[in-house]
């Protein structure tokens, strides 16, 4: 009975951070659209391995993978992939920086692009410092429904990991980190409980 309560201690405590992996709507509520501030948005979010991004815009707006190179030089041409659906989500599996930006010509040069910095999950969780990018508000728009959307789950060089409910602008950062870990232990404890009694 003891040995069987340990392993599934340690399996628990294996498992738990997968099963709460946060989903990063990318521009909070006002979505991915040229009036976003991606990198103050970014700055205020932690991003580790097993995290979703959706991006929901507008039929004007898409949504590229870059290299670091065509994320400075604003070169929608060179698409690792492309999405135009309406609401994107890809999956964080690889540690490292990862680029987006809208394919729509001038949206990249106006501030419509976003980098990030994927942590390893055993990298100690603060927020992430993206490259600096200049932003140039334009007009407040409001991202438009292009009929139904539907959910594109590319995999980006990565290997899958869990969706989860979606949090608001900034809920995944410090906090949201200290809320996977206080539901981690949670779990762990209770399943002690459990088998104690």
């Amino acid at each position: 009975m003891a040995v069987s309560a340990v392993a599934t201690l340690l399996f628990l405590l294996v498992a738990s951070p997968v099963a709460f992996a946060a989903n990063h709507v990318v521009g909070g509520s006002g979505g991915w659209s040229q009036s976003g501030d991606y990198s103050s948005w970014a700055a205020g979010e932690t991003f580790i391995v097993g995290d979703t991004l959706e991006f929901n815009y507008g039929g004007s707006h898409g949504v590229d993978v870059i290299s670091k190179d065509d994320y400075e030089n604003c070169n929608t041409g060179n698409a690792i992939d492309s999405y135009s659906d309406g609401k994107t989500t890809i999956k964080l599996s690889k540690a490292g920086p990862m680029y987006f930006s809208c394919p729509t010509m001038g949206h990249c040069q106006t501030g419509m692009k976003l980098s990030i910095n994927v942590q390893d999950s055993s990298t100690p969780t603060t927020p992430s410092t993206p490259a600096t990018t200049p932003s140039t508000p334009s007009t407040p728009s409001t991202p438009s429904d292009s009929g139904s959307p539907t959910t594109t789950t590319p995999n980006v060089d990565n290997t899958p990991a869990k969706s989860t409910p979606t949090t608001p602008n900034g809920a995944a950062g410090v906090f949201g980190s200290m809320n996977k870990f206080v539901a981690g232990v949670s779990v762990v404890v209770g399943a002690l409980f459990a088998f104690m009694c």
